[in-house]
């Protein structure tokens, strides 16, 4: 979620006592609307010519494209929130909250097609990812304009008590009046952060640290050593700090350890630029353009926009006490800043060799308490985790792949066998969807995990229809949908859209439905697109960085049946996190038994005419009541059992057989 990395670069010369920039305020008002339902079909294709394809640009009327999906409403953000970036989301009853790099925005979606804006809390910080944990919020903060009084105008000392990175919490008993209850501050700030509930501990939760930010100065927090880790293994280069919350006592949390996952990992094998991206690059530089060589594969150099250049020249300018334009010697000196400002970024010196592993934070981890496992996201690495002890976690394999540029985020699939990881190629303030970029770079890779402890490379994923120059596109924030008996997610693409997928075959994963916007401006790179798209209770809700919030729901087609859907729909979560991930466990009931029956027939694992005799039996069942309707189920049951030596799909048999029996149980029960 680095979102535009060239907004970082603003950050950077803060760091370096050049800029100290207020965050913008703006004003507007939220409306809703949604595009017209599709004509549900049982296609098994996706259309062609794809429609997302020259779609027209705009910010508030861009052209759409969906397939098996709806969209039921936008909202666009409010007051100092509008135009503003919008970041992550967390869940919590009938209230979805959305991070703001101004803040926070909780909104009452009840209604999915007319959500409702509940509180909006000015808090300026970068980037302001969010987790809920009943009555307690957290909020990360990792730039150095961030304040603990949640003021706007930043913090102008190199060194300052005033500062805040790392985590807000926040007490939302009173959704209307949440309150500051108490801030842990750490020595990169937390770019994100996941939230981990421990099943063997009711009285506090978890929080994992994943900063990517400068160190801190010590002056500022003692403790922040920045040393190379081959002469101080206690380097905060290396290491994720993790804050215990006491829930009845949040105001005493506390950093009370540092997962050091990091060590002895080597220096990865990685890819360049792509051919047309060094020529512009390269045009670029010889036109006189500012560039900012960011040292992470494959994100730099890159061109600094204008927008950002005048503003930093501008700083400039104040900076020395002068007036007017900037000057010629305004322009070199910030040329010279770049690099250091770009390698004090990733804790690096100008022009330094690098002796030791570049991956030294996670950018995102999620934990999977019920399988006592976690991804880590790890810039050069992807992790598989032991959490059994969740304030010491252990590392059990790191893969790197020369495909990748940057270890994003990271899914399981529900059973905890699979783990796929994202990648964010150019720091998701760049075109990596263009028909001339490479399918394997800036996409998903899938991992089979083998045995708990190692992971095994399956597949790449990346959405398929091809996005403009004008378009940051890359792999980012998603989650599992909870179709019964499948792998399904779906996935935040920037300006790309959002792509559900199947990739129940992990090595041969396919999209099945999707949602597309033009470009936010059709002549120049605009910031905008979904940062997450999310399942949550029936709907899929998306954090749309420039235009607010959106929610879908999905269509029926031949790729998704109405009673997959309505058994998604029969998972519910009194609140979600996603980097926390929960185990989807589905109630018995007949959409349930009828998702099962539906996919035995789209794979031909039963004769047609079996399949419309279950059928048949399941619609009789429905109807009856008493004594008829369990004896029918538990005659089905032991139909189901005998077929299962009959199928190629025992497996998936068995699940219906034990669906019915549970549904004969629940009759009997009902008596």
């Amino acid at each position: 979620m680095r979102f535009v990395i060239v907004r970082r670069a603003a950050t950077l010369v803060t760091s370096a006592g050049l800029l100290s920039a207020a965050a913008c305020a703006h004003s507007g008002q939220s409306s809703a609307g949604g595009a017209p339902a599709p004509a549900a079909s049982m296609a098994t294709t996706p259309p062609s010519p794809d429609p997302r394809v020259g779609l027209k640009a705009g910010l508030w009327d861009a052209g759409q494209a969906a397939w098996n999906v709806r969209l039921l409403s936008t909202t666009r953000p409010t007051g100092k929130f509008l135009g503003s970036t919008n970041s992550d989301l967390a869940f919590t009853q009938h209230y979805v909250i959305q991070g703001n790099y101004d803040g926070f925005q909780i909104w009452d979606i009840a209604n999915p097609s007319h959500p409702t804006l509940r509180t909006a809390y000015y808090c300026p910080a970068s980037q302001s990812d969010v987790s809920v944990y009943h009555n307690l919020l957290f909020v990360s903060g990792e730039g150095t304009e961030g304040r603990l009084d949640c003021g706007g105008g930043g913090v102008k000392d190199t060194a300052s008590p005033e500062r805040l990175r790392g985590i807000r919490i926040f007490d939302i008993s009173d959704l209307d009046h949440p309150k500051n209850v108490g801030n842990v501050q750490t020595c990169r700030g937390s770019h994100t952060h996941t939230l981990l509930v421990d099943p063997k501990d009711k009285d506090n939760v978890y929080i994992y640290v994943s900063g990517s930010a400068p160190l801190r100065p010590t002056s500022e927090l003692p403790g922040c050593v920045s040393t190379n880790p081959q002469e101080d293994p206690n380097s905060a280069l290396f290491r994720i700090e993790i804050i215990k919350v006491p829930v009845a006592h949040p105001e005493q949390a506390a950093v009370i350890s540092s997962a050091h996952i990091f060590n002895n990992l080597a220096p990865v094998e990685v890819h360049g630029l792509t051919a047309q991206d060094r020529a512009h690059a390269d045009s670029a530089r010889a036109a006189g353009a500012f560039m900012v060589d960011i040292p992470i594969a494959g994100i730099g150099p890159m061109v600094l926009p204008d927008q950002f250049a005048k503003h930093l020249l501008d700083s400039l300018v104040t900076a020395r006490g002068g007036t007017g334009a900037p000057t010629a010697a305004d322009s070199a000196a910030l040329r010279a800043a770049l690099p250091e400002m770009a390698a004090k970024m990733m804790g690096e010196q100008a022009g330094a060799p690098n002796q030791y592993s570049t991956t030294r934070q996670c950018h995102d981890i999620t934990v999977y308490p019920a399988v006592g496992l976690a991804g880590g996201a790890c810039e050069g690495y992807g992790m598989l985790l032991d959490i059994s002890n969740p304030t010491q976690p252990v590392r059990l394999d790191a893969v790197s792949d020369s495909n990748f540029s940057y270890w994003h985020s990271a899914t399981f699939n529900n059973a905890g066998t699979k783990l796929l990881f994202s990648d964010e190629w150019g720091g998701g303030g760049q075109p990596k969807c263009r028909a001339t970029d490479p399918h394997d770079w800036g996409a998903d890779a899938i991992f089979s995990i083998q045995d708990r402890r190692k992971l095994t490379f399956q597949a790449y994923y990346k959405m398929l229809a091809p996005q403009t120059p004008q378009e940051n596109c890359v792999a980012h924030n998603g989650s599992l949908i909870p179709i019964p008996g499948r792998d399904v997610m779906v996935q935040a693409w920037y300006q790309g859209g959002i792509s559900i997928f199947d990739f129940t075959d992990a090595a041969h994963p396919k999209e099945i439905a999707f949602f597309d916007r033009g470009p936010v401006n059709a002549t120049r790179m605009a910031g905008g697109g979904e940062w997450s798209a999310y399942w949550y209770n029936g709907v899929i809700v998306g954090s749309e960085i420039a235009r607010g919030l959106d929610i879908w729901e999905l269509t029926p087609s031949g790729l998704l049946s109405q009673n997959e859907i309505n058994a998604a729909k029969s998972v519910k979560f009194p609140e979600y996190n996603v980097q926390d991930q929960q185990q989807f466990v589905w109630p018995a009931t007949y959409s349930l038994a009828g998702a099962y029956v539906d996919q035995l027939e789209r794979a031909g694992s039963l004769p047609a005419a079996r399949i419309a005799s279950i059928r048949l039996a399941l619609r009789r069942a429905e109807r009856a009541s008493g004594p008829a309707q369990q004896e029918m189920l538990a005659q089905l049951t032991g139909q189901l059992e005998h077929d299962v030596t009959a199928t190629r799909d025992p497996a998936r048999l068995t699940k219906l057989a034990s669906t019915v029996r549970d549904l004969a149980t629940t009759a009997v029960a009902a008596r």
